[in-house]
C-alpha cells in the first residue's frame, strides 16, 4: 500500500462523454491520448442510474449512492412540503461527495466544475463552480476566499457565451457552437494544468462540460456511431489534446480515471405530452374544467381564482417571452416559474401532476402528508394509483407508426429505495426511439392528444456510462464487465486507505487494483 499512498488520484469526467464514439475514434486514430489510455489501462462500461434518471448519474457518481438515497434528478424538484417543484441547492444531497469524506480523512482535495455540485459545510478543500461549464447549476464562485479572482487572473474568462439554462431548448447554430467548443476546451485544459500546478493535492475531480453541447447539437448520433458529425468529432478531438497535455505533467506520478455518466442517442421522447395524457384521463384537473353544475355552489367561491400574471404572459408572444426572461435574475426566474406550474392547477381534484423535466416524463403524485394540498391517501391507495397510471402509460401508442411509444415506466418506491424518496418523481416514463413523437393515443379510449416537441436539441442521454483507468495500481489491458456508476466512489475511497460507508451501494473494483 505504500505505493498508492504516494500516487494521486485524478478524475476527469466527460458530461455526456459517449464511450461508444470514445472507442470508435480511437481505433480510427483520431484520438492518440485515449487510444494510449484504452491500451495501457483499463475500460468499462457502466450501468447507470441515468437509464431512469438522466441527470441522477453525476449524483451517483459523486456519493456512491442511488437517487433515492442521494435524492439529485434534476434542476427543479419537488421534496415534502412543495406542491411543485424549485429549483435545487445547498442542502439537497442526502449523502455527501466523495471529496467531502477524503477532505475529512485529511486528504487534499481539488473538486472544479462538477456538474450539479453545491458548496459543502466543512468542506476545507478547494472547489470551484460554474467558472467553465454548459450549465449553471450554482452560480459562479469559489472556496477559499480569493481563489475565484485569482483563477481569472491567471486563466481568464471561459469564452464558450452560451449557457444552458439561459437557452432553454431552443436551436443553436452547429458551426458557431463548434468553435466555440473548441476554444472553450483548450481554455478548459490550460486552467485544470494552471489549477493543478498551483495547489497541493492528493485528490482532484474536474469535469469537461463541452461533450455536453457537442452530445445535444453537434450530430445525429442515432442508433450507429458513425452517423455522428464531423463538429462533434472535432470537440472530443480537442479533448483528447487537452487530457494529453494534463496526462504528461504528471506521467505515471497520477492515477487517473476518465468517466462519464452517460452517452449520446437520438432525441425522441414524447414528454411534453404527458400532461394533456393526465388531463385527458381525469387525473390532472384544471381550475378552468371545473364541471359547470359547481360554479353556483357556494364553495365554488373558495376555488383559487386563475393567476392574472399568468393570463398576462400568455398574451405576449413566445419569443418576446423568452428574450425577457433570459434577462431576468435566475432567483427572480425561477420563482415565476414555480408560481406559475402550479396557478392553475385544481389541486382539490388534481390526482397526480408532471414534474419539469427535458427527457424521461416525471409524474407526481398528489399524496396527502406529502404534497400541502395532497388528496391521495398514503399506502395501499398511492401504490394502487401508482400501478394503474404506469399501467396507462405502458399502453401510449405512437400515433404516426402504429407502435408502441413507451420503452418502460419505472415506479421510484420499487426501483429505488432510501431516505430521499420524497424528493424523486413518483412514476418515470422513457420513450422509445424510433421516431419523434408529436402524437399519442390510448387504445380502446378514442383519446390521442398532439402537439410538436419544444426540444430543438438532436442528441440527447442515453445509457451507458464509461470508465476508463490507468496509472498508479491500475492493471493494463483489461476491460471489466457487470460494472456500475456507484462503484467508483468506493474504489477511489479504497485506493485512497479511506474507509468505505456503509451506506454507499457500489462495489470496489478489486479487479483493477
Amino acid at each position: 500500500m505504500a505505493d498508492r499512498d504516494q500516487s494521486k488520484i485524478l478524475i476527469i469526467g466527460l458530461d455526456m462523454g459517449d464511450g461508444n464514439l470514445i472507442r470508435q475514434w480511437a481505433e480510427e486514430g483520431y484520438l492518440p491520448a485515449l487510444s494510449r489510455m484504452i491500451k495501457q489501462g483499463t475500460w468499462a462500461d457502466l450501468k447507470t442510474t441515468a437509464e431512469v434518471l438522466h441527470v441522477s448519474a453525476w449524483p451517483s457518481l459523486y456519493t456512491g449512492t442511488l437517487p433515492g438515497d442521494h435524492g439529485v434528478y434534476y434542476t427543479y424538484q419537488a421534496g415534502k412540503s412543495d406542491q411543485v417543484a424549485k429549483r435545487i441547492g445547498i442542502g439537497q444531497y442526502g449523502k455527501p461527495p466523495i471529496w467531502k469524506i477524503l477532505d475529512e480523512a485529511g486528504k487534499r482535495c481539488i473538486v472544479m466544475d462538477t456538474p450539479y455540485t453545491f458548496p459543502e459545510e466543512g468542506y476545507n478543500g478547494i472547489q470551484i463552480f460554474e467558472w467553465g461549464t454548459w450549465a449553471w447549476y450554482w452560480k459562479p464562485m469559489a472556496v477559499p476566499a480569493g481563489l475565484w479572482r485569482k483563477l481569472k487572473s491567471s486563466c481568464g474568462t471561459y469564452p464558450l457565451g452560451y449557457e444552458a439554462n439561459q437557452i432553454g431548448l431552443g436551436s443553436l447554430d452547429p458551426q458557431k457552437l463548434r468553435d466555440a467548443l473548441l476554444s472553450s476546451v483548450r481554455t478548459k485544459g490550460a486552467a485544470v494544468q494552471w489549477l493543478l500546478a498551483e495547489y497541493p493535492w492528493d485528490f482532484a475531480w474536474t469535469v469537461f462540460g463541452e461533450t455536453h453541447p457537442a452530445g445535444h447539437y453537434l450530430g445525429d448520433f442515432g442508433s450507429s456511431v458513425s452517423a455522428a458529425s464531423q463538429l462533434g468529432r472535432d470537440v472530443y478531438q480537442a479533448i483528447d489534446t487537452a487530457i494529453g497535455k494534463i496526462v504528461d505533467d504528471y506521467q505515471n506520478n497520477v492515477t487517473l480515471f476518465i468517466v462519464s455518466g452517460d452517452g449520446v442517442g437520438r432525441n425522441y421522447a414524447g414528454w411534453h405530452l404527458l400532461p394533456e395524457i393526465l388531463k385527458q384521463t381525469g387525473y390532472l384537473v384544471d381550475l378552468e374544467k371545473q364541471p359547470a353544475d359547481e360554479i353556483d355552489q357556494p364553495a365554488a367561491k373558495t376555488q383559487p381564482q386563475k393567476d392574472r400574471l399568468k393570463q398576462l404572459r400568455s398574451l405576449i408572444p413566445r419569443n418576446l417571452r423568452e428574450m425577457v426572461s433570459k434577462r431576468l435574475p435566475a432567483a427572480l426566474r425561477d420563482k415565476l416559474m414555480a408560481r406559475w406550474a402550479g396557478s392553475e392547477v385544481d389541486w382539490s381534484r388534481t390526482h397526480a401532476y408532471c414534474l419539469p423535466t427535458d427527457l424521461e416524463g416525471c409524474i407526481r403524485i398528489n399524496l396527502r402528508g406529502r404534497e400541502p394540498e395532497g388528496i391521495v391517501e398514503p399506502g395501499e391507495a398511492y401504490r394502487a394509483l401508482c400501478d394503474e397510471i404506469a399501467a396507462l402509460i405502458s399502453g401510449l401508442v405512437h400515433t404516426k407508426t402504429g407502435s408502441k411509444a413507451v420503452r418502460a415506466v419505472y415506479k421510484m418506491h420499487e426501483t429505488f429505495g432510501g431516505e430521499r424518496m420524497d424528493d424523486l418523481p413518483d412514476i418515470v416514463v422513457q420513450w422509445e426511439n424510433d421516431a419523434a413523437i408529436d402524437a399519442l393515443s390510448i387504445p380502446e379510449t378514442g383519446i390521442t392528444v398532439k402537439g410538436e416537441s419544444p426540444d430543438w436539441r438532436s442528441g440527447t442521454h442515453v445509457p451507458p456510462g464509461f470508465m476508463l483507468a490507468k496509472g498508479g495500481a491500475i492493471f493494463r489491458g483489461q476491460t471489466l464487465s457487470g460494472c456500475h456508476v456507484t462503484d467508483l466512489a468506493p474504489t477511489i475511497l479504497k485506493l485512497m486507505d479511506v474507509a468505505v460507508p456503509t451506506y454507499m451501494k457500489g462495489q470496489v473494483w478489486e479487479e483493477i487494483i
